[in-house]
């Protein structure tokens, strides 16, 4: 991700995902020198080179850092145990709190008692009874014992405590056990509510959320609101609690996993690796390849070149079949003393792993696009196609969004060459009249914000860019004329007709057809990078006008989830904030859900 000799801390933060992940700090003799997990990747590292906030320790690992590695997971959860899994194999100096070898730990039912209990247990698993697991840490098990206590009231003590007392302990008094150690509760109900605690923990849980969302809707029809209200923190404390681990499935099970992203000029191959059926990280891979390669010749070409140089494993994952595919297994098959197996039709576990291939291929590419060196090739390579006395170093974009001439609303992005300038973004409510009139909402935009640019509020840009083609050009024109600005250099970025990247055409004042410039040009990828923001900031300044002027649930933004569906995620989630800290597995156990809206609703809810 970042091959130079001291870590550019900048460019990294500036593309880096806020998805839940891993991250893997590492010296110049490229070690693992401290590997920690993140809710919010982005946040998280940033937080280590904010200077002031520094303790001694950080400072000191700092120094040490040359690059920086990342895994996305599509959970906190799965994030913990890829952490717990690469402090093992690793030992990293600078992580102290869990660098162990002890084995993972469990949750305990010991079934052959009248009234069962869930305890903790580490080791060997050879007592009667069941087993769930394995946990990233004790913290995580603990936690979920105190919360499947509070939801299903299972006793908690020991068997020795059990069987000496005469009166309820405080744990009845405090509603966390309903005494089955002096009989006010039946071993009928009691054995009803284990099941229920072992269904959760099995992950069959519908059917134990059907229950509490049945009895919240009960208690809210008979005006019992805030005991729906501790059901709604039940129904939210279930799914917080599900101990679903994709990363820990498998079990015994060696692949590799290829995932593959392209900008149309760069592609990115993430090899995820799983081994004994867990993952243990990643690594990322840009092959030089021609911009019009197809994604299966480059894949080919990839896996001839990576595997034949080194052990491969028994199963190699890819997106999408290969020509040489029989001939490479063979080939691996006899080099390695083992069946090698490509395959590229699959389902279940290994669609899942193929998938956060995947989105860390797609995270690694961003993070490429996005280096500084990168910037300023580009930055130099603009100026000198369009013919600028100086490298360029402040540039502007302009998009609009509307859908149907509703809440149209224009955004203004800024780039410098230390990448994007999010401070001086803006976004424009435009007026109904502007309403389905692209060149007038472009005519209204460039007016507001370049009014306050002569009168000295906002800083002048070397180049103008606006989303669109010659209409947008003119638009630009007339109002940079009008405002005796006419001397500012200005590009109109149209798709092309095959609205793919590298198509792009591009407008200039003065010249009647459209200039060229190569697919694989540093200053292409650039104008890609700022028309992309313009763009992505547009759509989004657009859809939370549209959702205030409605006054509706972001849920109606998302394609494909109608009412009915929206009903049942809240109904299941207990609310907005349980569906928005669901995983892609969380939403699969809606009833309606597949995968393909699953995947939908968690990027709407978690745009990068």
């Amino acid at each position: 991700m970042n091959d130079q000799a001291t870590f550019d801390a900048p460019s990294f933060l500036r593309r880096l995902t806020h998805r839940p992940g891993v991250y893997r700090m590492m010296n110049a003799k490229h070690e693992v020198i401290y590997v920690g997990k993140a809710r919010d990747l982005k946040k998280r590292v940033a937080s280590y080179f904010q200077r002031s906030q520094q303790a001694p320790k950080t400072a000191a690992m700092l120094a040490q850092v040359t690059n920086v590695e990342v895994t996305v997971t599509s959970t906190e959860a799965e994030a913990l145990l890829l952490e717990y899994s690469l402090i093992k194999r690793h030992k990293p100096r600078f992580n102290v709190t869990l660098r162990d070898d002890k084995s993972y730990p469990y949750i305990y039912a010991s079934t052959d008692h009248q009234f069962p209990r869930l305890r903790f247990h580490r080791g060997a698993r050879k007592g009667k009874g069941r087993y769930f697991g394995p946990y990233p840490s004790t913290t995580a098990v603990r936690q979920t014992l105190n919360e499947l206590q509070k939801l299903f009231l299972i006793r908690p003590c020991r068997d020795s405590f059990f069987k000496n007392r005469s009166r309820p302990c405080l744990q009845y008094q405090i509603k966390r056990c309903t005494a089955p150690c002096v009989g006010l509760i039946s071993e009928q109900q009691y054995a009803e509510d284990f099941a229920a605690a072992l269904d959760f923990l099995d992950g069959r849980n519908h059917d134990v959320v059907d229950v509490f969302v049945k009895r919240m809707e009960g208690a809210a029809a008979a005006r019992e609101y805030e005991q729906a209200a501790r059901y709604r923190d039940q129904i939210a404390k279930l799914k917080e609690v599900q101990a679903k681990q994709l990363v820990s499935r498998a079990k015994g099970k060696d692949l590799d996993v290829l995932g593959l992203a392209s900008n149309g000029v760069i592609s990115c191959v993430t090899v995820l690796f799983v081994r004994n059926g867990t993952v243990v990280g990643s690594r990322d891979h840009f092959p030089r390849a021609s911009a019009a390669t197809e994604k299966a010749v480059l894949l080919n070409g990839f896996v001839a070149q990576y595997y034949l140089g080194r052990e491969a494993p028994r199963e190699i994952i890819i997106e999408t079949g290969i020509e040489d595919a029989t001939l490479l297994e063979a080939t691996l098959s006899e080099r390695c003393g083992h069946k090698v197996e490509i395959r590229s039709r699959v389902r279940g576990d290994r669609q899942r792993y193929l998938d956060m291939a995947r989105t860390n291929a797609e995270n690694g590419l961003n993070l490429k696009v996005a280096s500084n060196a990168t910037l300023r090739k580009q930055f130099k390579a603009l100026g000198e196609w369009l013919e600028l006395d100086e490298v360029p170093e402040r540039l502007e974009c302009f998009d609009v969004s509307h859908t149907s001439g509703e809440a149209t609303v224009a955004s203004c992005v800024v780039f410098n060459t230390a990448g994007p300038l999010k401070s001086d973004y803006r976004r424009f409510n435009l007026t109904p009249a502007s309403g389905g009139d692209d060149y007038a909402a472009m005519a209204e935009a460039l007016r507001r914000r370049y009014e306050r640019v002569k009168s000295g509020e906002v800083p002048m840009p070397d180049i103008l860019f606006v989303d669109g083609g010659k209409g947008q050009l003119a638009e630009a024109v007339s109002v940079l004329d009008e405002l005796g600005l006419a001397w500012l250099k200005v590009v109109a970025v149209a798709k092309g007709r095959a609205r793919k990247p590298g198509a792009e055409q591009f407008f200039v004042p003065g010249h009647k057809l459209p200039l060229q410039l190569a697919p694989d040009s540093p200053a292409v990828l650039l104008i890609q990078q700022i028309r992309d923001e313009a763009h992505r900031f547009a759509i989004t300044g657009h859809r939370q006008r549209r959702a205030k002027a409605r006054n509706t649930s972001v849920l109606e933004q998302v394609p494909g989830l109608g009412p009915k569906k929206r009903r049942e995620l809240l109904r299941q989630f207990g609310g907005l904030q349980g569906v928005n800290n669901a995983g892609i597995e969380d939403l699969l156990k809606v009833r309606g859900i597949g995968r393909a809206l699953a995947e939908t609703i968690y990027n709407d809810l978690h745009p990068e």
